[in-house]
């Protein structure tokens, strides 16, 4: 099979029928997004920031953290395939299904040079139109971390500390980037 021609309106059906070669299909407002597997360094980025974010969401008992693969639709058609992103109870509960998962109260993405231009200008905004809470692109080359909400037209740039509050009365987690980063790079603490 050749590569899939992504000019043209691809169908969530279509999507979720392509074959499973080592890529990773997302379907955002029609267009077909195809990224090849990432490389190491984004893998630690996810996973760094997954064993952070992971007790606080718990610990709040604000839903469910999770990392890709997935399939999430944001019942608009989509097939999206975050990094990581949190899912927000659904009747009090985790879902148990992809059908039953609510529009994330945040999702975050790790550049990659094959990601950073569908990452911001394809995902940002779509994630803002449906109501993401919160959308991080963390970049590990530039040891930054982009903050975008809804209603935001340009985003704040978090330098030493990425802050997310997804609720005014908890309190906010904090993301120590300059240990985030050592972390994520294997750096040894000074």
């Amino acid at each position: 099979m050749g590569m899939p021609d992504a000019r043209r309106r691809w169908t969530r059906d279509e999507v979720l029928a392509l074959p499973d070669d080592g890529n990773r299909y997302e379907l955002i407002d029609g267009e077909l997004l195809v990224t090849p597997a990432p490389r190491l360094i984004h893998q630690r980025a996810v996973m760094a920031l997954y064993d952070r974010i992971k007790p606080y969401v718990d610990r709040h008992h604000l839903g469910e953290v999770m990392a890709s693969p997935a399939d999430l639709d944001f019942r608009r058609g989509y097939s999206a395939q975050p990094d990581l992103f949190v899912l927000p109870l659904v009747g009090g509960r985790k879902p148990l299904d992809w059908r039953q998962c609510e529009v994330p109260i945040f999702i975050a993405e790790v550049q990659s040079p094959s990601t950073g231009r569908n990452d911001r200008t394809i995902k940002r905004p779509a994630y803002q139109r449906a109501g993401v809470g919160e959308y991080w692109i963390v970049d590990p080359d530039s040891r930054t971390v982009e903050r975008w909400r809804p209603e935001d037209q340009r985003p704040a740039v978090a330098l030493d500390r990425a802050i997310w509050q997804p609720n005014s009365a908890l309190p906010a987690f904090e993301l120590d980037l300059a240990e985030y980063f050592a972390e994520v790079w294997g750096e040894t603490p000074s």
